[in-house]
């Protein structure tokens, strides 16, 4: 009897064990449809998770320890955003709540500007009043303090051709001395072996604008040598579009690197229409070898700041400077004639917009949410009646930073774009909030909806491509134009970043007039095997990592 009760006792004792040793799986997401982030098909299917790791897709033997039934849902890599401006807000509120609800699990930073490096002759108090903390001076400090202050999205940064420059040259847009040319490219060489992903440019604003093609190659040269990319603002996305394309293209034959062209677009009505070309362009030089591709976001208005508006000589010495011409009748003349009439070779929002002033949106301050004609309207009631008076005032006012929207491109150029087997999908936007200190003024909607509206609007209503190629073109492609290892693709061995969406319902709210909306449609979205989105819940769990090339 003795021994019966031990073995009864013992009996009990190992099955309070065994469960744990039950799971295969720390995660199981059953009877859902597997697009796996390739461009291939769609098929019925499970996927188990163990750690931060996927470690079955398809055919699952075992339970999970948490198990989800994802019948009639999308099960899909989680989506990399590659074309982001997070580096800030991750700062303030690592949740990234807009981009997780959008299915988003990586953030491409650093486009035109990077969080690092900020040394040298960068201004201090510029630098402190974009990015906050005092003790980022270079890209690894970055990394260091958003792993340290924990966020929910993996991050990525590229080295901006902004830091470069004014780390050696400061706000004197003089050209370079070979000394400090050599200065500058070894800012590049020292910020890649902290991990930046390669070099972005913005060649349409200063001081980009006044950096040669060759100059540009020598640095791409250095980016090569780690296996970075390099990426692009267009010198000119306006009347010179075509010769931005070349100048791109040059420059990925020359440095013999890769290169991405950021939300291709065709940006002044004259030559609306004339995508094609561009296509045709960008085909003939990949044609040649040239790995040269692009990316979109789904809106047919852009977001810049106001000041852009401004003829770059008037910027040279930094925003001081520009405040103090601002309120110089002289000068305010002279911008007025060249804002009027164009200078060869710039880009100039105005005429792009066709001086169109309802065609310009204000996100931020005391008129965040009209347009420009109508502050024009309400301003002119006070005898104040030249739009650009209004305009140099609103500036001084605002201390010129106002982030606009521009209506400036057609949908059927963009449709054309997207539609291509090598551009890619990124939504050009941070992360937001619905409440809280990422909630204020009037932003652009694509902070909230450009994943969810691909898929809703451009996929599942309008048919411009499968829902199969819109994920590879949010996930997978991303990745190889990445040389992203073990992300972008659900396959065992890679992360377990996933994002799991109603096809049916999948959808953007956010709008021009109301831009703090969620989405529909995104049901759960994990990053690194945890669970970050878990319905209309946000978990707070901070999961992301910094990632770094070749570190």
């Amino acid at each position: 009897m003795k021994f019966s009760l031990a073995i009864i006792a013992l009996f009990f004792f190992l099955g309070a064990c065994k469960p744990s040793a039950d799971y295969s799986y720390d995660v199981l997401i059953v009877n859902g449809t597997i697009v796996d982030g390739t461009g291939g098909q769609g098929y019925s299917g499970n996927l188990g998770i163990k750690g931060d790791k996927i470690i079955a897709v398809g055919e699952t033997k075992g339970k999970g320890r948490i198990e989800i039934d994802a019948t009639g849902l999308v099960v899909s890599p989680g989506f990399i955003d590659i074309h982001s401006h997070s580096d800030y807000t991750l700062l303030i509120d690592g949740n990234a709540e807009s981009k997780i609800r959008q299915g988003v699990t990586t953030e491409v930073l650093g486009e035109r500007n990077s969080p690092g490096p900020f040394t040298g002759k960068l201004e201090p108090k510029i630098v402190k009043a974009e990015y906050g903390p005092d003790t980022i001076v270079s890209l690894s400090d970055y990394f260091r303090i958003i792993e340290k202050n924990e966020v929910a999205v993996n991050v990525i940064s590229y080295v901006g051709i902004g830091n470069v420059w004014r780390s050696v040259m400061g706000y004197n847009f003089d050209q370079p001395t070979e000394e400090q040319k050599q200065q500058m490219k070894e800012v590049v060489r020292q910020a890649m072996k902290e991990g930046a992903f390669g070099l972005s440019s913005q060649l349409a604003e200063i001081p980009g604008s006044l950096i040669p093609t060759a100059q540009l190659v020598e640095w791409c040269k250095v980016v090569k040598e780690f296996g970075g990319v390099y990426t692009s603002h267009m010198r000119n996305e306006g009347l010179h579009v075509f010769d931005a394309v070349r100048e791109a293209i040059e420059i990925g034959e020359k440095a013999g690197i890769s290169v991405e062209i950021l939300h291709l677009k065709i940006a002044d009505q004259k030559y609306w229409g004339r995508m094609n070309e561009i296509v045709y362009l960008i085909d003939s030089a990949r044609a040649l070898g040239i790995d040269i591709h692009a990316n979109v976001y789904p809106y047919t208005r852009g977001n810049n700041s106001l000041v852009t508006i401004i003829p770059e000589w008037a910027h040279e010495g930094g925003f001081e400077k520009l405040l103090g011409r601002l309120k110089k009748d002289a000068d305010r003349k002279r911008m007025k004639q060249e804002i009027e009439n164009g200078i060869d070779g710039w880009y100039n929002h105005y005429t792009a917009i066709g001086k169109d002033w309802s065609r310009m949106l204000l996100c931020e301050g005391q008129y965040a949410g009209l347009t420009m004609d109508s502050v024009i309207a309400i301003r002119s009631e006070n005898q104040q009646s030249d739009p650009l008076d209004i305009l140099f005032d609103l500036l001084i006012e605002e201390n010129s930073s106002i982030s606009t929207v521009y209506a400036h491109h057609t949908e059927e150029d963009m449709n054309l774009a997207m539609r291509q087997p090598w551009c890619s999908i990124g939504s050009d936007g941070s992360a937001k909030a619905i409440e809280g200190p990422l909630s204020s003024g009037n932003p652009h909607p694509r902070n909230f909806g450009t994943f969810p509206r691909v898929l809703g609007l451009y996929a599942r209503e309008r048919n411009l491509f499968t829902m199969e190629e819109a994920i590879y073109k949010m996930t997978g492609l991303n990745a190889e134009k990445l040389a992203l290892q073990d992300r972008g693709v659900l396959a065992p061995g890679n992360y377990a970043d996933i994002t799991i969406f109603d096809p049916y319902n999948v959808i953007d709210k956010s709008t021009y007039e109301k831009p703090f909306q969620y989405n529909e449609g995104i049901r759960w979205v994990f990053v690194n095997g945890q669970l970050v989105l878990d319905g209309e819940n946000h978990t707070g769990k901070r999961p992301g990592r910094a990632l770094l090339k070749g570190l």
